[in-house]
């Protein structure tokens, strides 16, 4: 595994001059074939696969996509390519190193653009209309690249990023919008998925369901199934999974004269403690109270103590 020292080296694979330090534009065309050997870029990526050459490897997965995809990369992770010799590559790769980002509106923004956190198998698919807006972007930053320098070349090149940055961002939410429509049952599976597993005996052997084991069963990566359960659910994927825990528990406190050590174990908690505190947390009281307040003959003393005979609404069940 090779890792990418700077932007003149990354220059090099495309055998193209330096023009800016912190900058580049590749044409993968041009692109010698050892770049597509394991590599960190160490910098930010943005790569444009304009046809089928091969098979992408990220984290030992194999992935092949069709032309018109773009993919993100961030600073540490290592790519390559199976080649497909028979077709030559096509495609656009900016990079930008870090630095680029200091005290800038663009590293101040640099937040929206989560989807560097995305697993590389988790990539966007370009409707036509898409793609040419993304190669028109590519196109405007190479030509401010190549313009003569002046003291609004850093400016105009971080413009150019958030530009087609932005573009990615609003194409990766029409994708997850679509998605999601064609999956709009993902709170019923996800409810399914958490529910069986908490019945299942297996988080005293195993622990709590995480975000990263949801995440895994829908075969995508932590940030990924995070995004799309904040989007769909409009809550954080850590906070749905522990309502869902909480929900089992009040069950068992409820059903079942399980001790509230017990429950935290059958639930997967390390320590009792760590349990009670979450339950305190969710609720307002602990488990003890909470059990104290459904229970059948707790709740027939306090409906014959005088002054608790008033009528009450209705439980929807």
């Amino acid at each position: 595994m090779k890792v990418i020292q700077d932007i003149s080296e990354y220059n090099s694979y495309f055998h193209q001059a330096t023009v800016h330090p912190y900058v580049a534009v590749g044409d993968l065309s041009r692109a010698d074939l050892t770049l597509y050997e394991p590599m960190d870029f160490d910098m930010y990526c943005i790569v444009l696969m304009d046809n089928d050459f091969g098979e992408l490897v990220r984290n030992g997965k194999c992935v092949r996509y069709r032309a018109g995809t773009i993919f993100s990369l961030r600073p540490g992770q290592v790519v390559s390519m199976h080649l497909d010799y028979t077709r030559k590559p096509r495609g656009w790769m900016l990079a930008f190193r870090p630095e680029l980002l200091a005290n800038s509106g663009l590293g101040r923004d640099f937040y929206m653009f989560d989807f560097f956190q995305h697993d590389v198998y988790e990539a966007l698919e370009l409707s036509e209309t898409e793609r040419g807006i993304i190669l028109n972007s590519f196109a405007n930053l190479y030509a401010e690249l190549h313009s003569d320098t002046d003291y609004l070349t850093n400016h105009m090149l971080r413009l150019c990023i958030g530009h087609l940055l932005s573009y990615c961002k609003r194409f990766f939410e029409r994708q997850f919008a679509l998605r999601v429509s064609a999956d709009n049952g993902l709170k019923g599976k996800l409810d399914l998925l958490i529910d069986n597993y908490l019945s299942s005996g297996l988080p005293a052997q195993e622990g709590q369901p995480t975000v990263s084991w949801c995440a895994g069963q829908f075969n995508l990566s932590a940030n990924y199934f995070g995004d799309l359960v904040k989007r769909e659910l409009h809550t954080t994927a850590q906070e749905y999974i522990q309502n869902k825990v909480i929900q089992a528990a009040k069950h068992l406190l409820e059903e079942t004269s399980m001790s509230v050590n017990e429950i935290a174990e059958e639930l997967g908690f390390a320590y009792p403690n760590h349990f009670t505190r979450m339950f305190r947390n969710k609720t307002g009281i602990s488990p003890l109270k909470y059990r104290k307040g459904t229970d059948p003959q707790e709740a027939a003393r306090k409906k014959d103590t005088p002054g608790n005979n008033r009528p009450h609404p209705p439980v929807r069940r």
